[in-house]
């Protein structure tokens, strides 16, 4: 039995190989320029990516440390992005309050802030040794 046929087939999936890659990627692009024209957030951590990154490149440590460093940095947007997907998704259920609504927004907030704390924790463990050196 061919299971294709039996299963409710989104209509918008049909795409395959380098068509579906590359819709996937203006999909992806279009995701990005909106979470920076409509998400504060979004910008400024953006901002902090922007500023940071070329810290991490120019700091006296290991490739695989500036990688982690940079790699926090991008921790944080994607958890951003996710969380922005949350809400968008909650309100266009309904913006009135529910307690299950919350608690959602606050799930992603809460993702957002700890992503935040790896991205400190990381950048300070690598840059308080560089700044207190004998």
């Amino acid at each position: 039995m061919n299971l294709k046929y039996h299963i409710n087939q989104n209509p918008h999936k049909g795409n395959r190989g380098l068509t579906r890659a590359w819709h996937a990627a203006k999909n992806s692009w279009c995701g990005l320029v909106y979470a920076f024209l409509e998400e504060s957030a979004f910008r400024q951590e953006l901002t902090l990516f922007v500023l940071l990154t070329p810290v991490a490149f120019f700091l006296p440590i290991a490739h695989l440390d500036k990688a982690l460093l940079i790699s926090s940095l991008i921790l944080v947007l994607v958890v951003e992005l996710l969380n922005s997907s949350v809400e968008a998704a909650i309100d266009r259920i309904s913006f009135e309050h529910h307690d299950l609504s919350k608690r959602a927004k606050d799930f992603g907030s809460a993702a957002v802030m700890l992503a935040l704390l790896i991205a400190v924790l990381l950048w300070s463990a690598t840059c308080i040794p560089l700044v207190f050196r004998p």
